[in-house]
């Protein structure tokens, strides 16, 4: 019985036949002769660029966008190619674009900036993610189930999922999940306390506050804190009005010469 041949096509069958363009190239000088060559060189494969590009056509990013960093990565092995070590060229261009195309990925679509370690868990996390959800329905995957499934540990599993959120940040301006009157993240945002200001200004004078003579601290503490008036601490302590006028000016003056000496 005869068997017969497979017709699956290797995916850079239409590769084109440059061993000996190369094996000039390595010959020639810097100069205008060498650029041609390198240029057509380039061109001849770029239709393998383009097909690598179009794997990551659901990123996020445009293809034309990966056409061109494809393209760039293609150019980069072309340069570094050596065909005196008798690899073919394809063997090292593959992955030379294609670790061109994820560097784009890594350092300029995150919105966040993410550790290369958590950027594979992410990974691994979200091919788990596809896997499972075609076994499971009407719920997602957990994470003792992901952690499974892709052989790591849940804690790495919690960490990519974390990650998972990080590669595009929401806008300020964007509607709350759930929310029926508009209510957006900048609305949850906080603004500054005024109070922080007086916490400094108290952490700041509470040590020149406990040096003063027992007196003059309790005028103070009746005044700014008891709010009592200047005639009602004076009947209290037994004094004139005018005197207990001249103590707190005393005080004050004295503390913020103190203070501002300390700022300084």
């Amino acid at each position: 019985m005869r068997t017969r041949a497979s017709t699956k096509r290797h995916p850079h069958d239409d590769a084109p036949d440059t061993a000996e363009a190369f094996r000039r190239l390595a010959t020639l000088p810097p100069g205008q002769q060498r650029d041609t060559l390198r240029e057509k060189i380039v061109e001849e494969w770029l239709p393998m660029a383009d097909r690598l590009a179009g794997r990551f056509r659901s990123r996020g990013e445009s293809l034309d966008d990966l056409r061109q960093v494809a393209a760039l990565g293609l150019v980069k092995a072309v340069d570094r190619y050596d065909p005196a070590l008798g690899n073919a060229f394809e063997s090292y261009a593959v992955p030379t674009v294609t670790g061109e195309i994820k560097r784009h990925f890594r350092d300029h679509m995150w919105t966040l900036h993410v550790p290369r370690r958590v950027q594979d868990l992410r990974n691994r996390v979200r091919f788990a993610n596809q896997d499972l959800s075609q076994t499971i329905s009407g719920r997602r995957p957990t994470v003792a189930e992901i952690a499974e499934h892709a052989n790591m540990s849940e804690e790495d599993v919690k960490v990519g999922l974390e990650a998972l959120e990080s590669f595009t940040a929401l806008s300020l301006d964007a509607e709350l999940p759930g929310s029926e009157d508009g209510y957006s993240l900048s609305d949850a945002l906080g603004a500054p306390d005024p109070a922080l200001d007086t916490v400094v200004d108290r952490e700041a004078v509470k040590p020149r506050l406990q040096a003063l003579p027992e007196r003059e601290r309790d005028i103070l503490y009746m005044r700014f804190f008891g709010d009592m008036t200047q005639s009602r601490i004076a009947e209290q302590l037994g004094i004139s009005q005018m005197h207990v006028s001249r103590l707190i000016s005393r005080c004050c003056d004295r503390l913020r010469d103190q203070i501002m000496r300390d700022a300084a």
